[in-house]
């Protein structure tokens, strides 16, 4: 089985490593392009590196609405291409890449109109079952179905009887969209890659016209590196103009961000067997299953504040609600959201006002000799938008590379993944582990599960759930510091697991516990303990103040109240 540690030690030799040696490819931001991008690379047989700033997809990545799909509402725009991408691209990750991570999930959209309305959506949701199967890659989801109003209230009975009069049944596909990419980085790393978070990139290095490297910040034990690469590769998504501007180069395009909120609130407030859409004035509104709870978003408004941690205001979570209650029989309150969670959409600026109607499509460019920029897209197309750069980045290189092979690369935990699934009960009988216990392991790491269950044969004591958060082992916290690059408790709270918005305290119970078990991999002494657990409870509080106020201008001053943990 082929796997990769990012732990402590590791980082600090891929650091070196990449200092000591002049790299091919050097992609600077570990969102889920920048990491696909770095796969793509390795395993074209280039020396690649990859660094982040910050945490493996802390931007965007980590803050979408986890949706594998094919962009049903961009059939009713004609964009027949994008929708034909991201069809054979959603099946490729469900029947190949990565069935572990990514899992069908049935929609409803009720019909609120007798007759045309029943024809208009029907056809489009069977055209895109048509487009889906006509590329091999449909056999993973069920065809859509039409159902009586009697039938609809029977899949969803939390649906007011007067808000539709029929429905339509839909099949897309979900995935923990923070843990693919962490998965992403370590398939990356399995394959050769040097890859570094808490690596902030100050500067680019270059020779006359042409940049040949980057200037490289250790956040985490400190020093400053020179990277040299013969061609680097900027995909930061929303902070793209800013990396431009570290080159001195006017960009060929700029990226404009969009904001979207979610909520989070328990399964049991909304009594539904299937995810709903529901059409707003401006877009479109999901209710999605989520194990044990329901995400509702999103929102789509311009935001140009602070990037690193966009804000929901009072009024967003308002606009949810109200969209949300318009078809609930039984309405949601403030008191039954358990999580908010905000984030950016990197939009290709200049083609429209209305930021729902920016381009979702991706561009790459090459502004400068030895600089590749890729920018736009959506989650379910990286693995395109990482082809298109590497390709693009391969014209620089004076040697003969490898065609795109990611299309039949599975990411690490796919291989084996359905063998164990079938052996979930015996795995469960060995190892003591409650079956659905071993279940939500394997659906969150596939046969990487193995490398868990090691650490819990060492310290049983691993095995028993964070008090305050029971969907998730000791294990996982351990797991998180030792194999996937977590350097802070923050990491592992909002990121490794999904305990800051799936937990009414939003993971402040759970924090000691959990740093607690991160300090012996980490070398934390009480006090580095104490700091993290503080920095937590402030960032939380932060974002609970900022979700009072009334607009963005001052959602975003109060969550700017708890600064980061930027070294150590």
């Amino acid at each position: 089985m082929r796997t990769a540690k990012l732990g402590p030690a590791e980082r600090a030799e891929s650091l070196a490593t990449m200092a000591e040696q002049e790299l091919d490819v050097l992609v600077v931001g570990a969102g889920v392009v920048g990491a696909g991008t770095a796969l793509d690379a390795a395993t074209r047989g280039l020396n690649t590196g990859l660094v982040e700033a910050r945490d493996w997809a802390s931007g965007t990545s980590s803050r979408s609405s986890k949706l594998i799909h094919g962009g049903l509402r961009y059939l009713e725009m004609l964009d027949f291409a994008l929708v034909r991408e991201a069809l054979k691209e959603r099946g490729l990750l469900l029947e190949r890449i990565a069935p572990h991570l990514v899992k069908p999930v049935p929609f409803l959209y009720p019909l609120q109109h007798k007759g045309w309305e029943r024809l208009y959506a029907g056809s489009g949701v069977a055209l895109y079952d048509a487009m889906s199967m006509a590329r091999g890659h449909g056999r993973g989801l069920p065809m859509h179905r039409h159902l009586t109003r009697r039938h609809a209230l029977q899949v969803a009975p939390c649906l007011k009887k007067d808000a539709l009069v029929g429905a339509l049944q839909y099949y897309d596909a979900q995935m923990d969209d923070a843990r693919y990419v962490a998965t992403l980085v370590r398939t990356a790393t399995a394959y050769g890659a040097k890859t570094a978070n808490r690596a902030r990139v100050t500067g680019f290095l270059r020779e006359g016209e042409r940049v040949v490297g980057a200037r490289v910040e250790d956040l985490v034990d400190g020093g400053t590196y020179e990277i040299r690469a013969k061609q680097v590769v900027n995909a930061t998504g929303v902070w793209t103009d800013d990396t431009q501007a570290l080159v001195g180069e006017r960009g060929q395009f700029h990226v404009r961000a969009s904001k979207g909120i979610h909520l989070v609130v328990p399964k049991d407030r909304i009594h539904s067997t299937t995810g709903l859409i529901l059409r707003t004035e401006k877009s479109v509104l999901f209710v999605i299953p989520w194990g044990r709870h329901w995400i509702i978003g999103t929102t789509d408004t311009d935001w140009d504040l602070d990037k690193a941690h966009p804000a929901a205001s009072s009024a967003d979570i308002d606009y949810l609600l109200e969209h949300v209650n318009s078809v609930l029989a039984v309405p949601l309150t403030r008191d039954d959201v358990e999580g908010v969670y905000a984030g950016l959409r990197p939009l290709l600026a200049g083609e429209s006002d209305a930021t729902s109607k920016l381009s979702r499509e991706h561009t790459v460019a090459h502004p400068a000799p030895g600089l590749v920029v890729v920018a736009g897209g959506k989650y379910t197309t990286y693995r395109v938008m990482a082809k298109d750069a590497v390709d693009e980045a391969v014209h620089g290189l004076d040697q003969r590379v490898a065609e795109c092979v990611t299309e039949d690369i599975a990411l690490l935990g796919a291989e084996g993944y359905r063998a164990l699934w079938n052996a979930r009960a015996r795995i469960a009988a060995r190892t003591g582990i409650h079956v659905a216990r071993v279940e939500h392991l394997l659906n969150r790491y596939g046969s990487l599960t193995e490398e868990l269950l090691d650490l819990i044969a060492e310290d049983e004591s691993l095995a028993a759930p964070l008090q305050g958060a029971d969907d998730y082992l000791r294990a996982e916290v351990v797991y998180a510091a030792s194999h996937e690059g977590a350097r802070h408790l923050d990491d592992v709270l909002t990121r490794r697991t999904r305990i800051s918005i799936e937990t009414f305290d939003r993971g402040t119970r759970c924090a000691l516990e959990a740093a607690e078990l991160m300090a012996p991999v980490l070398g934390w002494d009480k006090d580095r303990i104490a700091r993290e657990v503080e920095h937590y409870e402030k960032r939380v509080e932060a974002e609970r103040e900022s979700q009072r106020q009334p607009d963005d201008l001052t959602a975003d001053a109060a969550r700017l109240g708890a600064r980061d943990i930027i070294a150590g």
